[in-house]
Protein backbone atom coordinates (compact mmCIF):
# COMPACT_ATOMS: atom_id res chain seq x y z
CA UNK A 1 0.00 0.00 0.00
CA UNK A 2 1.66 3.17 -0.83
CA UNK A 3 1.88 6.14 1.68
CA UNK A 4 -0.74 8.78 2.14
CA UNK A 5 0.16 12.19 0.66
CA UNK A 6 0.39 15.09 3.15
CA UNK A 7 0.02 18.43 2.28
CA UNK A 8 0.35 21.38 4.78
CA UNK A 9 -1.39 24.43 3.90
CA UNK A 10 -0.60 27.85 5.20
CA UNK A 11 -3.08 30.94 5.63
CA UNK A 12 -1.75 33.99 5.79
CA UNK A 13 -2.09 36.62 8.69
CA UNK A 14 0.76 39.16 8.89
CA UNK A 15 3.58 38.65 11.03
CA UNK A 16 1.48 37.42 14.73
CA UNK A 17 -0.40 35.05 12.31
CA UNK A 18 3.24 33.38 11.29
CA UNK A 19 4.39 33.76 14.59
CA UNK A 20 1.35 30.99 15.53
CA UNK A 21 1.91 29.18 12.99
CA UNK A 22 5.50 28.50 14.09
CA UNK A 23 4.05 27.96 17.56
CA UNK A 24 1.65 25.70 16.58
CA UNK A 25 3.72 23.41 13.83
CA UNK A 26 6.36 23.44 16.67
CA UNK A 27 3.61 21.64 19.35
CA UNK A 28 2.27 19.54 16.10
CA UNK A 29 5.89 18.07 15.48
CA UNK A 30 6.29 17.39 19.44
CA UNK A 31 2.66 15.78 19.54
CA UNK A 32 2.70 13.07 17.00
CA UNK A 33 5.38 10.43 16.77
CA UNK A 34 6.13 10.05 13.08
CA UNK A 35 5.35 13.76 11.80
CA UNK A 36 8.36 15.74 10.23
CA UNK A 37 6.96 18.87 9.74
CA UNK A 38 9.99 18.88 6.87
CA UNK A 39 9.40 15.35 5.65
CA UNK A 40 5.67 16.18 4.10
CA UNK A 41 4.77 16.08 0.10
CA UNK A 42 3.24 19.23 -0.40
CA UNK A 43 3.42 22.92 0.96
CA UNK A 44 0.88 25.58 0.36
CA UNK A 45 1.56 29.40 1.36
CA UNK A 46 -0.04 32.57 1.02
CA UNK A 47 0.89 36.12 2.62
CA UNK A 48 2.98 35.54 5.21
CA UNK A 49 2.13 31.64 5.70
CA UNK A 50 3.99 31.79 2.13
CA UNK A 51 7.12 32.86 3.78
CA UNK A 52 6.49 29.83 6.49
CA UNK A 53 6.19 27.15 3.74
CA UNK A 54 8.90 28.07 2.20
CA UNK A 55 11.32 27.77 5.25
CA UNK A 56 9.98 24.38 5.74
CA UNK A 57 9.65 23.51 1.75
CA UNK A 58 13.41 24.17 2.00
CA UNK A 59 14.46 22.09 5.29
CA UNK A 60 14.48 24.53 8.40
CA UNK A 61 13.30 22.56 11.62
CA UNK A 62 10.63 24.30 13.13
CA UNK A 63 11.94 23.89 16.80
CA UNK A 64 14.84 25.96 15.25
CA UNK A 65 12.64 28.94 13.90
CA UNK A 66 10.47 28.45 16.89
CA UNK A 67 13.50 29.00 19.58
CA UNK A 68 14.77 32.02 17.32
CA UNK A 69 11.82 34.11 17.96
CA UNK A 70 11.29 33.44 21.62
CA UNK A 71 15.10 34.57 22.22
CA UNK A 72 15.52 38.37 21.32
CA UNK A 73 19.09 38.21 20.87
CA UNK A 74 19.04 35.07 18.44
CA UNK A 75 19.90 36.63 14.90
CA UNK A 76 18.72 33.26 13.09
CA UNK A 77 15.91 34.89 11.47
CA UNK A 78 16.86 38.36 11.76
CA UNK A 79 13.80 40.30 10.68
CA UNK A 80 13.51 44.23 11.49
CA UNK A 81 10.61 46.65 10.64
CA UNK A 82 12.93 48.42 8.07
CA UNK A 83 12.81 45.02 6.17
CA UNK A 84 8.96 46.01 5.69
CA UNK A 85 7.85 48.74 5.58
CA UNK A 86 9.49 51.29 3.34
CA UNK A 87 8.03 53.53 1.39
CA UNK A 88 7.27 53.15 -2.30
CA UNK A 89 9.19 55.97 -3.98
CA UNK A 90 8.41 55.56 -7.32
CA UNK A 91 4.39 55.32 -6.58
CA UNK A 92 4.63 58.38 -4.49
CA UNK A 93 6.20 60.14 -7.12
CA UNK A 94 4.04 58.74 -10.12
CA UNK A 95 1.34 60.69 -7.87
CA UNK A 96 2.96 63.68 -7.46
CA UNK A 97 3.29 64.47 -11.31
CA UNK A 98 -0.65 62.89 -11.78
CA UNK A 99 -1.76 64.89 -8.98
CA UNK A 100 0.01 68.12 -10.56
CA UNK A 101 -1.15 67.50 -14.15
CA UNK A 102 -4.85 66.69 -12.74
CA UNK A 103 -4.93 69.64 -10.64
CA UNK A 104 -3.53 72.02 -13.81
CA UNK A 105 -6.16 71.01 -16.06
CA UNK A 106 -8.70 71.12 -13.21
CA UNK A 107 -8.04 74.69 -12.68
CA UNK A 108 -7.80 75.35 -16.44
CA UNK A 109 -11.06 73.72 -17.32
CA UNK A 110 -12.60 75.71 -13.92
CA UNK A 111 -10.99 79.14 -15.07
CA UNK A 112 -12.68 78.74 -18.60
CA UNK A 113 -16.02 77.83 -17.13
CA UNK A 114 -16.19 74.64 -18.65
CA UNK A 115 -17.43 72.30 -16.08
CA UNK A 116 -21.38 73.81 -15.95
CA UNK A 117 -22.92 71.66 -13.48
CA UNK A 118 -22.07 69.94 -10.38
CA UNK A 119 -21.47 66.35 -11.69
CA UNK A 120 -19.47 68.35 -14.68
CA UNK A 121 -16.93 69.50 -11.77
CA UNK A 122 -16.71 65.98 -9.87
CA UNK A 123 -15.27 64.42 -13.72
CA UNK A 124 -12.34 66.88 -12.84
CA UNK A 125 -12.08 65.73 -9.18
CA UNK A 126 -12.32 62.14 -10.49
CA UNK A 127 -8.70 62.62 -12.06
CA UNK A 128 -7.74 63.23 -8.32
CA UNK A 129 -8.61 59.89 -7.41
CA UNK A 130 -6.99 58.01 -10.27
CA UNK A 131 -3.54 59.43 -9.24
CA UNK A 132 -3.69 58.34 -5.91
CA UNK A 133 -1.06 55.28 -5.41
CA UNK A 134 -0.92 51.84 -5.97
CA UNK A 135 0.19 51.10 -1.84
CA UNK A 136 1.72 53.05 0.27
CA UNK A 137 5.37 50.59 0.84
CA UNK A 138 7.03 47.97 -1.44
CA UNK A 139 8.05 45.28 -0.33
CA UNK A 140 11.14 45.13 -2.54
CA UNK A 141 13.72 45.17 0.61
CA UNK A 142 11.73 42.73 1.80
CA UNK A 143 12.73 40.56 -0.84
CA UNK A 144 16.41 40.70 -0.47
CA UNK A 145 16.24 40.17 3.23
CA UNK A 146 14.76 36.54 2.18
CA UNK A 147 16.89 36.48 -0.77
CA UNK A 148 20.07 36.44 2.30
CA UNK A 149 18.65 34.35 4.58
CA UNK A 150 17.89 32.01 2.03
CA UNK A 151 21.37 31.59 1.05
CA UNK A 152 22.74 31.83 4.83
CA UNK A 153 20.67 29.33 5.45
CA UNK A 154 21.32 26.87 2.63
CA UNK A 155 17.42 27.27 1.49
CA UNK A 156 16.87 27.45 -2.87
CA UNK A 157 15.42 30.69 -4.15
CA UNK A 158 14.13 28.05 -6.76
CA UNK A 159 11.30 25.74 -6.84
CA UNK A 160 12.85 23.30 -8.71
CA UNK A 161 15.66 22.94 -6.47
CA UNK A 162 13.40 23.14 -2.98
CA UNK A 163 14.11 19.78 -1.06
CA UNK A 164 9.98 19.15 -1.14
CA UNK A 165 7.15 20.29 -3.87
CA UNK A 166 6.15 23.93 -3.01
CA UNK A 167 2.84 26.22 -4.09
CA UNK A 168 2.98 30.08 -3.28
CA UNK A 169 -0.43 31.54 -4.43
CA UNK A 170 -1.28 34.93 -5.42
CA UNK A 171 -3.95 36.66 -8.05
CA UNK A 172 -2.98 37.90 -11.38
CA UNK A 173 -3.95 41.59 -10.75
CA UNK A 174 -5.42 42.86 -14.13
CA UNK A 175 -7.11 39.66 -14.84
CA UNK A 176 -8.42 38.60 -11.36
CA UNK A 177 -6.81 34.58 -12.16
CA UNK A 178 -5.39 32.40 -9.09
CA UNK A 179 -1.66 32.58 -9.67
CA UNK A 180 0.02 29.25 -8.87
CA UNK A 181 3.68 29.80 -8.07
CA UNK A 182 5.86 26.65 -7.98
CA UNK A 183 2.74 25.22 -10.18
CA UNK A 184 4.14 24.52 -14.51
CA UNK A 185 3.81 27.59 -15.96
CA UNK A 186 5.11 29.87 -12.82
CA UNK A 187 8.03 27.57 -11.85
CA UNK A 188 10.71 29.55 -13.04
CA UNK A 189 10.04 32.75 -10.35
CA UNK A 190 12.40 32.54 -7.60
CA UNK A 191 10.89 31.64 -4.54
CA UNK A 192 11.33 35.11 -2.66
CA UNK A 193 9.73 36.59 -5.11
CA UNK A 194 7.04 34.74 -5.11
CA UNK A 195 6.64 35.40 -1.57
CA UNK A 196 6.50 39.20 -1.76
CA UNK A 197 3.74 38.52 -4.41
CA UNK A 198 1.43 36.72 -2.07
CA UNK A 199 2.20 39.47 0.51
CA UNK A 200 1.13 42.28 -2.14
CA UNK A 201 -2.14 42.88 0.34
CA UNK A 202 -3.98 45.77 -1.31
CA UNK A 203 -3.49 49.35 -0.55
CA UNK A 204 -0.82 48.81 1.70
CA UNK A 205 1.81 46.91 -0.70
CA UNK A 206 2.08 47.87 -4.10
CA UNK A 207 1.24 44.89 -6.51
CA UNK A 208 4.36 43.00 -7.61
CA UNK A 209 5.74 42.92 -10.82
CA UNK A 210 7.00 39.75 -12.68
CA UNK A 211 7.35 40.02 -16.17
CA UNK A 212 4.56 42.17 -17.58
CA UNK A 213 2.02 41.01 -15.17
CA UNK A 214 1.38 42.67 -11.92
CA UNK A 215 0.58 40.23 -8.49
CA UNK A 216 -1.35 40.55 -5.17
CA UNK A 217 -2.28 39.24 -1.74
CA UNK A 218 -5.25 36.20 -2.68
CA UNK A 219 -7.15 38.51 0.02
CA UNK A 220 -10.01 36.01 1.10
CA UNK A 221 -9.48 33.49 -1.59
CA UNK A 222 -6.41 31.94 0.43
CA UNK A 223 -9.30 28.59 1.16
CA UNK A 224 -8.05 28.25 -2.81
CA UNK A 225 -5.13 26.17 -0.55
CA UNK A 226 -7.73 23.41 -0.33
CA UNK A 227 -8.24 22.99 -3.78
CA UNK A 228 -4.20 23.10 -4.45
CA UNK A 229 -3.78 20.17 -1.98
CA UNK A 230 -6.95 17.95 -3.43
CA UNK A 231 -5.82 18.72 -7.03
CA UNK A 232 -2.37 17.43 -5.87
CA UNK A 233 -3.89 14.19 -4.81
CA UNK A 234 -3.23 15.15 -0.95
CA UNK A 235 -4.57 12.55 1.56
CA UNK A 236 -4.63 14.96 4.40
CA UNK A 237 -4.43 18.05 4.35
CA UNK A 238 -3.23 19.68 7.39
CA UNK A 239 -4.50 23.93 7.98
CA UNK A 240 -2.91 26.34 10.22
CA UNK A 241 -5.57 29.63 9.98
CA UNK A 242 -4.35 32.43 12.29
CA UNK A 243 -7.50 34.43 10.49
CA UNK A 244 -10.26 33.76 12.79
CA UNK A 245 -12.63 36.77 14.20
CA UNK A 246 -11.51 38.22 17.01
CA UNK A 247 -13.77 37.89 19.93
CA UNK A 248 -12.97 39.86 22.96
CA UNK A 249 -14.67 42.21 25.65
CA UNK A 250 -11.15 44.46 26.48
CA UNK A 251 -9.35 45.07 22.83
CA UNK A 252 -5.34 46.60 23.96
CA UNK A 253 -4.56 49.60 22.24
CA UNK A 254 -2.20 52.25 22.26
CA UNK A 255 -3.87 54.32 24.50
CA UNK A 256 -4.76 51.41 27.10
CA UNK A 257 -7.49 48.58 26.86
CA UNK A 258 -10.91 49.81 25.37
CA UNK A 259 -14.00 47.69 24.63
CA UNK A 260 -13.93 47.17 21.21
CA UNK A 261 -11.85 47.06 17.87
CA UNK A 262 -13.68 50.05 16.99
CA UNK A 263 -11.05 51.91 19.22
CA UNK A 264 -7.97 50.62 17.61
CA UNK A 265 -8.84 52.24 14.99
CA UNK A 266 -9.31 51.96 10.39
CA UNK A 267 -6.61 49.26 9.91
CA UNK A 268 -7.75 47.22 12.57
CA UNK A 269 -11.67 47.38 11.63
CA UNK A 270 -10.40 46.41 8.41
CA UNK A 271 -8.39 43.13 9.60
CA UNK A 272 -11.21 42.06 11.55
CA UNK A 273 -13.71 42.04 8.16
CA UNK A 274 -11.29 40.27 6.49
CA UNK A 275 -11.02 37.85 8.87
CA UNK A 276 -14.69 37.23 9.28
CA UNK A 277 -14.90 36.81 5.56
CA UNK A 278 -12.38 34.65 5.60
CA UNK A 279 -13.49 32.52 8.54
CA UNK A 280 -16.66 31.84 6.71
CA UNK A 281 -15.45 30.95 3.39
CA UNK A 282 -12.92 28.59 5.12
CA UNK A 283 -15.59 26.61 7.03
CA UNK A 284 -18.11 26.38 3.82
CA UNK A 285 -14.80 24.82 2.11
CA UNK A 286 -13.76 22.19 4.87
CA UNK A 287 -17.69 21.55 5.36
CA UNK A 288 -17.90 20.94 1.54
CA UNK A 289 -15.02 18.78 1.47
CA UNK A 290 -15.86 16.47 4.08
CA UNK A 291 -19.34 15.95 3.00
CA UNK A 292 -17.80 15.07 -0.29
CA UNK A 293 -15.75 12.01 1.28
CA UNK A 294 -12.43 13.66 0.11
CA UNK A 295 -8.82 13.73 2.43
CA UNK A 296 -9.13 14.11 5.81
CA UNK A 297 -9.15 17.94 6.92
CA UNK A 298 -7.14 18.13 10.24
CA UNK A 299 -7.74 22.56 10.78
CA UNK A 300 -5.85 23.96 13.70
CA UNK A 301 -6.51 27.57 14.30
CA UNK A 302 -6.83 29.72 17.15
CA UNK A 303 -10.41 30.19 19.54
CA UNK A 304 -12.03 33.61 18.64
CA UNK A 305 -11.17 35.22 22.15
CA UNK A 306 -7.32 33.77 22.24
CA UNK A 307 -7.47 35.71 19.18
CA UNK A 308 -7.44 39.02 21.02
CA UNK A 309 -3.21 37.89 21.56
CA UNK A 310 -3.20 39.28 17.87
CA UNK A 311 -3.92 43.09 18.08
CA UNK A 312 -0.77 43.14 20.39
CA UNK A 313 2.22 44.72 18.56
CA UNK A 314 4.53 42.05 16.70
CA UNK A 315 7.64 44.13 17.02
CA UNK A 316 6.88 43.35 21.23
CA UNK A 317 9.46 40.61 22.58
CA UNK A 318 6.69 40.06 25.31
CA UNK A 319 3.69 40.02 22.87
CA UNK A 320 6.04 37.38 20.32
CA UNK A 321 6.51 35.25 22.97
CA UNK A 322 3.25 35.06 24.57
CA UNK A 323 1.63 34.10 20.68
CA UNK A 324 4.34 31.45 20.45
CA UNK A 325 3.40 29.86 23.65
CA UNK A 326 0.34 30.16 23.36
CA UNK A 327 0.11 28.19 19.99
CA UNK A 328 2.12 25.56 21.33
CA UNK A 329 0.14 25.02 24.26
CA UNK A 330 -3.26 24.98 22.57
CA UNK A 331 -2.26 23.00 19.73
CA UNK A 332 -1.07 19.96 22.19
CA UNK A 333 -4.56 20.13 23.62
CA UNK A 334 -6.02 20.22 20.01
CA UNK A 335 -4.04 17.72 18.23
CA UNK A 336 -4.17 15.42 21.50
CA UNK A 337 -8.26 15.04 21.15
CA UNK A 338 -8.22 14.60 17.43
CA UNK A 339 -5.97 11.56 17.59
CA UNK A 340 -8.23 10.13 20.06
CA UNK A 341 -11.66 11.18 18.20
CA UNK A 342 -9.43 9.68 14.80
CA UNK A 343 -7.89 5.88 15.15
CA UNK A 344 -8.17 4.67 11.96
CA UNK A 345 -6.44 7.97 10.38
CA UNK A 346 -4.04 8.26 12.74
CA UNK A 347 -2.90 4.43 11.98
CA UNK A 348 -3.46 4.77 8.62
CA UNK A 349 -1.09 7.77 8.99
CA UNK A 350 1.42 5.92 10.87
CA UNK A 351 1.13 8.24 13.75
CA UNK A 352 1.09 7.85 17.03
CA UNK A 353 0.51 9.95 20.30
CA UNK A 354 3.75 11.15 21.74
CA UNK A 355 3.75 9.65 25.50
CA UNK A 356 3.53 12.81 27.40
CA UNK A 357 6.35 11.65 29.84
CA UNK A 358 8.87 11.35 27.51
CA UNK A 359 7.22 13.78 24.63
CA UNK A 360 9.54 17.18 25.04
CA UNK A 361 8.30 20.20 25.81
CA UNK A 362 8.28 23.26 24.21
CA UNK A 363 11.62 24.75 23.26
CA UNK A 364 12.98 27.51 25.08
CA UNK A 365 15.90 29.39 24.02
CA UNK A 366 18.26 29.00 21.24
CA UNK A 367 20.87 26.58 21.19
Amino acid sequence: MTAPKIALCLLGGGATGAMYQIGALAALEHAVDGLDTNELDLYVGTSSGACVAAALAGGLPVQRIYRAFLDPADVYFNLERKHVLRVDVYEWWRTTLSSWRALRHGGASVASNVPTTPAELWVEFDRLYDTLPAGVFTLDRFERFLEDFFVRRRVPNGFQAMPRDLRILAFDLDSGERALFGGPELRHVPVARACIASMAIPPFFSPVRIGDRYYIDTGAAQVSHIDVAQEAGADVIIIVNPMVPVSAESVPTGHGQRPSARDKGMLWVTNQAIRIGMHALLQEKVARARESGGPELIVIEPEPTDAALFMHNPASFAARRKILEHAYRATREHVAGWLEENPKTVERMGWRAAVPSLAPGPPESAS
